[in-house]
């Protein structure tokens, strides 16, 4: 029987992080990955065109690069071909009447454009970005830190001496402003709401829910600070530093190799069982980052936790993922100056547009007008492509994982609410009229295009249910102390020696591979 220190199930970007940081302590460490490659939401494929590289999911890695474990672990990724590409114009804003903004990698830039939109918007901003900066030990210490632990209490009785504890209360209240309440009390312009609206969607959240006005601010601050790099090459490069950065230190990745079965003995995890009917044996721990429903109800299937049961029931996955991809002959002509160096730009009617295509999707309808954000590899990485064309990569993040109608009155939805090519390759229609209404000639600078439904993207990976990348619903109640259960205690499981990481764990979800930086420190 194979023997390793630590199983790893999953190979997703907190498993990797894991992975390499436990190898380089001396462990021997087995990652088992179900699907033929690694990566998990990881995924770069040739899809469209010749020539043409695209990443299928993940793209944009500010997560990763701003975090702990990059800190720890890039220069060794570095060492294994790992580079990044960035641009000083992450992401931007553009409204069906053709206003738009952009956010620049330059604070008095944005401050100056911000309050050309309205008066004393920029100035705002200033404000709320550097509010961001002035309490970033505070913020970044509860989004990234162990809450269950010794420093993360110490950080909140420092804090409490140093504001007064009223003072603590009242910064943790403001923190739960929606995006709503700070975008309309603090900024006149309403393409200037537009610009910050849609990218609470981002974090799984809607702009009507609790945090997600500070989740906002944060990604405004990070944006401006860091970019929004994406991986030179494309993704799978990263993947390919991982596997060469684990090997090295001495761990073994397998593909191809599906966990069906987490063997126990004595309440403790002792290894794994294949499908395949192979054992494989732990000698200090269990890892799985996988959703709670492939944790508790398949590999501990056997034996249902009387603890979790009712939990995994009520346990909420969020909206589903719409993704297209677009090989084009050219690079797009937008009808506004320096929209084609944007990162990621978003098309939305603004505010109350993101709200009411989020409901909609929420409530199983397609959106009639959907937010989309519109990443432009080529921009950023030539080598994403031939010389003189471009790449598009779509992300639709207000999609129904199941289909009860549309909102717009004008698709067939099938009976059963089950996406299938016909309606994905129509609702795909309706984002490209968008695109077209925005881009001159864009229809005949046209080569390919491939669209993925929710569907798609779970058949991809069994860990987005109904296409929801987030690995569930990352509104308050499923968040920080309490994710992915009210019980849950950091990373542990009931059962000694299996710990839970991955996107449906704290910190949540994000390419910052943060759960497994986590538990690799505590391990």
């Amino acid at each position: 029987m194979t023997t390793a220190d630590h199983i790893i199930v999953g190979s997703g970007i907190n498993a990797l992080v894991c992975a390499a940081m436990l190898a380089g302590k001396g462990a021997k460490v087995l990652v088992l990955e179900r699907n033929d490659r690694i990566g998990g939401c990881i995924r770069t494929e040739g899809i469209t065109a010749p020539g043409f590289v695209h990443d299928v999911m993940a793209t944009t890695f500010v997560l990763f690069t701003t975090g702990p474990a990059y800190a720890a672990l890039g220069k060794d990724l570095a060492r294994h071909g790992l580079e990044f590409c960035n641009t000083d114009a992450p992401t931007g804003v553009l409204r069906p009447d053709g206003s738009y903004l952009i956010q620049r990698m330059n604070q008095p830039a944005n401050i100056a454009a911000f309050n050309a939109a309205a008066a004393g918007n920029g100035d705002q901003y200033g404000r709320d970005v550097g509010e961001i900066g002035k309490n970033a030990g505070l913020l970044f210490g509860l989004l990234g830190g162990g809450l269950w632990s010794w420093p993360t209490l110490k950080l909140l009785a420092g804090e409490a001496w140093r504001r007064g504890p009223r003072g603590l209360a009242g910064f943790l209240g403001e923190a739960l402003v929606p995006a709503r309440g700070w975008l309309e009390t603090c900024y006149q312009s309403e393409t200037m709401r537009a610009l910050w609206a849609p990218w609470v969607l981002h974090a799984g959240l809607g702009p009507e829910d609790a945090f997600s006005g500070q989740i906002a601010k944060v990604i405004a601050f990070a944006l401006e600070v860091a970019g929004a790099p994406i991986v030179k090459g494309g993704a799978e490069k990263l993947t390919a530093a991982f596997e060469a950065l684990i090997k090295e230190r001495g761990g073994e990745i397998r593909t191809g190799a599906d966990v069906a079965y987490v063997a126990r003995k004595n309440g403790r995890a002792v290894g794994v069982r294949l499908a395949s009917g192979e054992e494989i044996s732990a000698a200090k721990s269990v890892i799985c980052s996988v959703t709670p429903t492939q944790l508790y109800e398949r590999l501990l299937g056997d034996q249902p936790s009387t603890t979790h049961t009712e939990s995994v029931q009520r346990y909420r996955y969020g909206k589903g993922n719409f993704q297209i991809h677009y090989a084009l002959d050219r690079p797009p002509a937008w009808r506004g100056e320096g929209l084609g160096k944007v990162a990621l730009l978003h098309l939305t009617p603004g505010l109350d547009g993101v709200s009411k295509a989020c409901n909609e999707a929420t409530r199983g309808m397609l959106p009639e007008v959907p937010t989309i954000c519109v990443g432009q590899p080529h921009a950023l990485d030539p080598s994403r492509c031939p010389e003189g064309k471009a790449i598009l990569w779509l992300q639709l993040p207000e999609a129904p994982r199941h289909v009860r109608g549309d909102a717009a009155g004008a698709l067939e939805v099938p009976s059963d609410g089950k996406w299938t090519e016909a309606l994905r390759e129509a609702y795909a229609d309706r984002a490209e009229a968008i695109l077209t209404s925005h881009i001159d000639g864009f229809r005949e600078s046209v080569i390919a295009r491939r669209a993925y439904s929710p569907a798609d993207l779970e058949a991809m990976n069994i860990n987005l249910v109904g296409g929801d990348p987030y690995g569930g619903s990352s509104t308050i109640d499923q968040a920080f102390l309490w994710r992915p259960f009210k019980g849950s205690v950091n990373h542990e499981t009931e059962v000694k020696g299996l710990y839970h990481i991955g996107a449906s764990t704290h910190p949540g979800a994000g390419l910052g591979g943060g759960s497994g930086f986590l538990l690799a420190q505590r391990l």
